[in-house]
C-alpha cells in the first residue's frame, strides 16, 4: 500500500525522536486506501464451477499456482461467506435462477470474474439452452477469456479485480 508523506508534520522534537517513532511503524494513509488494500487482500471466492473452466479453476488454487499468495486460498462453498464469485464455464438456462440467487446470498461488496468464453459470451453453444453471456444475470466485473483459459490467465484477472477495488473509492 502507498503510503503518504505530510509534508512540515514532526513527531517529536528531535531527530533522534522522530527516525525511533518511524522505527515503531507509523504509517499514514488515507481511510479509503487502507479498505481498499484490506479488502483486495482478503477476498473468498465462491466457487461455480460449471464445465471445463473449472477444472482450470481448481488448478489456480492447488500448489503450482497458489492463490493464496493473494490472499485467496479460501475457496467458500457458502454465499453468505464469499464476496467474489468465478462463473467458470457454461450456464444453462436452468441453472440461470440458481446463478443469481447465489449472487443475491452474498454480502456486499461483491464481485463477479467470468471465467472463459462459454460464461462471457455463450461460447460454441449458440443455442436456446445455453446463456450467451453471464452478464445478462449478475453484473461481471472482470471478464477472462480462452476455452478454457489457463491459471496463468485467471490469475491475471484476479489481480485486475484486485486493482479494480483497491483504487475505487470506498466511503464516496
Amino acid at each position: 500500500m502507498p503510503v503518504e508523506r505530510i509534508e512540515g508534520v514532526h513527531l517529536g522534537t528531535t531527530p533522534e525522536e522522530v527516525e525511533e517513532e518511524v522505527e515503531r511503524g507509523l504509517l499514514l494513509t488515507k481511510l479509503d486506501r487502507a479498505v481498499g488494500w484490506a479488502r483486495t487482500q482478503s477476498m473468498w471466492p465462491a466457487t461455480f464451477g460449471l464445465a471445463c473452466c473449472a477444472i482450470e479453476m481448481m488448478s489456480a488454487g492447488a500448489g503450482k499456482y497458489d492463490l493464496s499468495r493473494w490472499g485467496m486460498e479460501l475457496f467458500r462453498a457458502s454465499p453468505r461467506q464469499a464476496d467474489l464469485m468465478i462463473v467458470a464455464g457454461r450456464v444453462s438456462q436452468k441453472m440461470a435462477p440458481v446463478l443469481r440467487r447465489i449472487y443475491d446470498q452474498m454480502p456486499e461488496p461483491r464481485w463477479v470474474i467470468s471465467m472463459g468464453v462459454c460464461a462471457s459470451a455463450g461460447g460454441m453453444f449458440t443455442n436456446y439452452a445455453v446463456v450467451q453471456g453471464v452478464d445478462t444475470i449478475v453484473p461481471v466485473d472482470v471478464y477472462v477469456p480462452g476455452c478454457p483459459p489457463k491459471p496463468e490467465m485467471l490469475m491475471f484477472g484476479i489481480l485486475k479485480l484486485q486493482e479494480k477495488v483497491r483504487t475505487q473509492g470506498t466511503f464516496r
